[in-house]
C-alpha cells in the first residue's frame, strides 16, 4: 500500500468514523438532554449501576476476537463462524446468570427496582453478542459508511423511543427501553448491510490461533473494565444513587469530545496501520502524525469544557445538575490524555504484543486500587483527583513498554504535543475568567465558546502550528468535495 494510499484510507476512515461518532452521540446527547429535564438524577444513577454488569459482560463476549479477527489479514469465512458461535455460546450464560442474580444485585445495593431493571436489560447482553462479528467485518472491510447509517437510524429510533416512554411516566424504563431498542436496530441493520450469514463452520485451529492473541486482550479488557466500573460501585454503594447519576452525566459530558476522538482515531488506525506492521520506521511516522492531530483538538477542547463547565451543565441540562460541575471539571482532566493512553496501546497490538498489553493492565490495575481507597474512606473528589494522577502514570508507563516498538518514547511524544497544550492553557484563562461576568449563563456561554475559538484559532495561525493547518487542510477537503458533490 502506497503512502498515498494509506493518507486517504486513514483519512476517509476518519471521516466516515467521525460522522459515525458524531451523529451517534450527537442523537444520544440531545435526547439525552432532554431525558435529563424529564427524568431525575435518582433514576440516572440506578442506569448507571446496571451499566456496570452490562459493560462487564460485552468485555467478556468480546475476548479479544474482535481485534484479533481484524488483525488477522488473511481471515476466512471458518474464523467468522468459529467467533460467532463462540461470542453466542458466551453471552448465553451471561444472560442467563444476569437474570438470576437480579435479586442479589437489587439486595446489594439496598434498591428493590434493580430486580427487574436487571432482567430487562440482560437482553442486551445476547443482542450485542449478535452485532460483533458483523461490525468486526464492516471494520475490516474499512467500511464505516454503512456503520454511519447504521448509527443515524438507530440513535433517531430509540431516542424517540425513550423520549416517549419518559413523557408517558416510565420514568427509568425508559432509559431501559431506549438501549434496548438501540442495540436491536443496530445488530438488526449490521446484518442486512453485511449481506452475510453464518454456516455450520467451527474450527478449534482458528479459535486457538485467535484466542492466542486475543486472550490476553481480554483478560486486560476485563480488568479495565471491572476497575472503571468499580468507580461507579464505590458511588453506588457508599454514597447515593443520585451522587452516581450526578458522576455519570458528568462523566458523559467529559466523554464528549475526548473519548469520541478516541474511539474514532482508534477504530479507524487499528485496521489501516495494521497492513504496515512491518514497516516500523513507516509506523512510527504514522503514529506520529496521527498522535499530534488527534491531541490538538483534544487538548483545545477539553480545557475550554473544564473552563466553562458550569455554564454548559446549566444551559443544556437545568440547575438540579449542578452539583456535578465539579466532577466534570475534575473528570476532563482525567479524560485529556485518553487519546495518548489509546494510541500508545493501539500501537502495541499493531506489533501484535498482545502480551504487553496485559501486562502493563496487571500494573495499572494495582495502581487504581488507590483512588478507589480514597473513594471509600475520604470522598469522591479525593477519587477523582487520585484517578487523575494515575492517569499520567499510567500514560507513561504505556509510553515506555511502546518506545522499543516504535523508537517513539515519552519525551519526543510530549516534544509533539507541548505546542498543542500551550495554545490549550492560553485559551482556557481567559475563558474561565468571563464565567465570573455577571451575565445570566444563556448569554454568556456563547460568549465564552466565541472568544475561546477566536483566541485558539489566533494563536494557531500566528505560530504556524503544522497540525492545525492540516486538520485545516483535511476539512477544506471535504468542503471541497461536497460542494463539488452539489
Amino acid at each position: 500500500m502506497s503512502k498515498e494510499s494509506l493518507k486517504d484510507l486513514t483519512v476517509k476512515g476518519v471521516g466516515w468514523t467521525a460522522a459515525d461518532t458524531i451523529s451517534r452521540y450527537g442523537i444520544s446527547f440531545v435526547v439525552s438532554i432532554i431525558l435529563a429535564r424529564l427524568l431525575s438524577p435518582d433514576e440516572y444513577g440506578l442506569i448507571g449501576i446496571l451499566t456496570i454488569f452490562i459493560n462487564v459482560s460485552n468485555v467478556i463476549i468480546d475476548g479479544g476476537f474482535t481485534n484479533a479477527i481484524i488483525r488477522k489479514q488473511n481471515a476466512k469465512d471458518v474464523d467468522y463462524c468459529t467467533v460467532f458461535y463462540i461470542n453466542l455460546a458466551i453471552s448465553a450464560i451471561l444472560t442467563t446468570v444476569l437474570f438470576f442474580c437480579a435479586g442479589t444485585i437489587a439486595d446489594f445495593f439496598e434498591r428493590s427496582e434493580l430486580a427487574g431493571l436487571t432482567k430487562a436489560l440482560s437482553l442486551v447482553v445476547v443482542i450485542n453478542a449478535l452485532s460483533i462479528v458483523p461490525k468486526a467485518r464492516l471494520t475490516k472491510l474499512l467500511d464505516f459508511k454503512s456503520q454511519t447509517k447504521i448509527t443515524v437510524i438507530s440513535a433517531s429510533v430509540s431516542g424517540v423511543v425513550g423520549i416517549g416512554m419518559a413523557i408517558a411516566g416510565f420514568g427509568v424504563w425508559a432509559l431501559v427501553g431506549q438501549q434496548i431498542v438501540c442495540q436491536l436496530l443496530i445488530t438488526l441493520f449490521l446484518w442486512i448491510y453485511n449481506k452475510w450469514l453464518p454456516q455450520l463452520l467451527f474450527s478449534w485451529k482458528s479459535f486457538k490461533e485467535l484466542w492466542n492473541f486475543g486472550w490476553k486482550l481480554l483478560v486486560s479488557g476485563i480488568l479495565d473494565s471491572v476497575w472503571n466500573e468499580l468507580y461507579q460501585v464505590v458511588i453506588g454503594k457508599c454514597y447515593t444513587p443520585a451522587t452516581l447519576g450526578f458522576y455519570a452525566r458528568a462523566s458523559q459530558f467529559g466523554s464528549l469530545f475526548s473519548g469520541n476522538l478516541t474511539a474514532v482515531v482508534q477504530r479507524v488506525s487499528f485496521p489501516v496501520l495494521s497492513t504496515i506492521q512491518d514497516d516500523v520506521p513507516r509506523l512510527k511516522q504514522a503514529y506520529k502524525r496521527v498522535i499530534r492531530t488527534t491531541m490538538f483538538p483534544t487538548f483545545v477542547l477539553m480545557f475550554g469544557m473544564a473552563a466553562c463547565a458550569k455554564q454548559i451543565i446549566f444551559v443544556l441540562i437545568g440547575e438540579q445538575w449542578l452539583p456535578c460541575v465539579p466532577y466534570l471539571q475534575i473528570i476532563c482532566f482525567i479524560m485529556v490524555l485518553n487519546p495518548l493512553h489509546a494510541l500508545n496501546l493501539n500501537a502495541i497490538q499493531v506489533m501484535g504484543r498482545s502480551d504487553l498489553t496485559l501486562k502493563l493492565k496487571i500494573i495499572k490495575t494495582l495502581l487504581v486500587t488507590i483512588p478507589l481507597i480514597l473513594g471509600v474512606f475520604l470522598n469522591i473528589y479525593y477519587m477523582l483527583v487520585g484517578s487523575a494522577v494515575m492517569g499520567v502514570i499510567s500514560y507513561y508507563l504505556n509510553a515506555y513498554y511502546s518506545k522499543p516498538l516504535l523508537n517513539y518514547g515519552i519525551l519526543e511524544q510530549i516534544k509533539d504535543i507541548l505546542p498543542s497544550l500551550g495554545v490549550a492553557i492560553a485559551m482556557a484563562f481567559p475563558v474561565y475568567a468571563i464565567s465570573y461576568i455577571r451575565l445570566n449563563d444563556f448569554f454568556l456561554l456563547p460568549i465564552q465558546i466565541v472568544v475561546g475559538a477566536f483566541i485558539a484559532i489566533g494563536l494557531c495561525e500566528k505560530v504556524h502550528l503544522s497540525e492545525y493547518f492540516e486538520l485545516k487542510g483535511i476539512l477544506a477537503q471535504y468542503l471541497l468535495k461536497f460542494r463539488s458533490r452539489r
